[in-house]
Formats: C-alpha cells, structure tokens, sequence
C-alpha cells in the first residue's frame, strides 16, 4: 500500500524549535499563508464558511503546480478575470447610456470606470497572450577579439593618391597660385648712416699707418 503523501501545513508547524516569534515572522511573511486569509475572507460569500487549511492547501497545490511549469490554474484564472472585467465593462457602459442626457456627472462617471474595466480586460488578455506565446528574443552575437581590429565599412579599399600629382596645399591657397606672387614692389628708404662708400684715392688720403 503506497504511503500516504502528507498535506502542506502552514509554516507554523515547520520549524518546531524554533523560538514563536521566528514562527510568527515566517507566516507573516508566507504568501500563501496570506493569500489564503484573504481568499477565505472574500470566498465566505461566495462558497461559505471553509477551513483555512483548505485554503492553503489549495493555493500550495497551484504553487508547486506553476513551479513545475504546469500553467492551467494560471491560464484558467486569467480567462476567468478577463471574462468578468468584460462583464463589468458591459454593465457600467450600460449604466452611463442610462443617465446620458439627464444626469451627465453620473453619466461620465460610470464611462469612467466602465472604461477601466476594458482596459484591465485587455491587459489580462494580453498577459495570457504572452503566457501561451512568449516571445522570443534574439540577442546579437558579440564579436570579441584579442588586440585592435580594422573595420572597413566601404566596399572595397579606397585607391592610393598619387603625391607626385597632387598640389601642394601648403604652399598654394588655390591650384596654380603661390602665397608668393613675386610682384614688384615699392623699394624701402634706405638708413643715411649706412650708405656706400665713394671712390677712395689712396695718394689723396695722405701717408698710411702703420709699417707694411
């Protein structure tokens, strides 16, 4: 006879030795623990008055279920809440239909929120869009080399000038004409104190000095 598999408990009993405020730390902080809280506080409505450990071990079954990459209860719910924020769209829309013309406020309030609930209803529509056909993301190669690397992003090799043809853009401003035109120019006076000598008469100058 196969062994009984035993149910999940709230973290409270997991960790016997543990001191009471570690164990109450750890249900506070459970998520399942309390999102079974409030379901059971909202459901009573609904289905009436049920055990709080049901609770968990429903939601610690759709847990273990998505971790194992099992998304019906995720799929389920989602169709579930797009279908009634649609319900709801429909029934406020309604309602704003009914107060046009007379009672506008409430009119445009209830476009308002009818609004809302469309657009949640997208949103969770598009969430399971993305649920049963995730994307795909393609991520570009990453070329990583060792030392410098030549990128030609031309077609081909640009062809070499040849220097011997080409001008001098140094010494030329335009092709064919030099900074320098070599015009003629108007002569600069010229200093008194350094002008030529005139003719030297050696036996007018007198004796020489000195012995030759």
């Amino acid at each position: 006879m196969a062994r009984a598999k035993p149910k999940p408990t709230p973290p409270v009993a997991e960790m016997p030795s543990a001191s009471r405020e570690r164990r109450l730390a750890d249900i506070a902080l459970d998520p399942l623990f309390g999102s079974a809280v409030v379901a059971s506080s909202f459901g009573k409505h609904i289905s009436g008055d049920i055990d709080f450990t049901a609770y968990y071990e429903a939601l610690h079954e759709r847990a273990t279920a998505i971790r194992n990459n099992k998304l019906g209860s995720a799929e389920d719910m989602l169709t579930a809440q797009a279908a009634a924020l649609n319900a709801m769209f429909l029934e406020l829309a309604r309602r704003s239909g009914a107060n046009m013309g007379e009672y506008m406020q409430a009119a445009e309030t209830y476009m308002r929120l009818a609004l809302k609930a469309q657009s949640q209803c997208r949103a969770t529509l598009e969430a399971l869009a993305m649920m049963k056909n995730p994307p795909v993301i393609y991520a570009r190669q990453a070329n990583i080399a060792n030392g410098p690397q030549q990128v030609n992003n031309g077609d081909g090799l640009t062809p070499a000038r040849d220097l011997a043809d080409a001008p001098n853009e140094v010494l030329e401003l335009e092709h064919g004409k030099w900074l320098e035109p070599r015009a003629a120019c108007t002569a600069i006076g010229g200093d008194p104190a350094l002008e030529a000598l005139g003719a030297v008469d050696g036996t007018a100058n007198g004796r020489r000095q000195g012995k030759r």
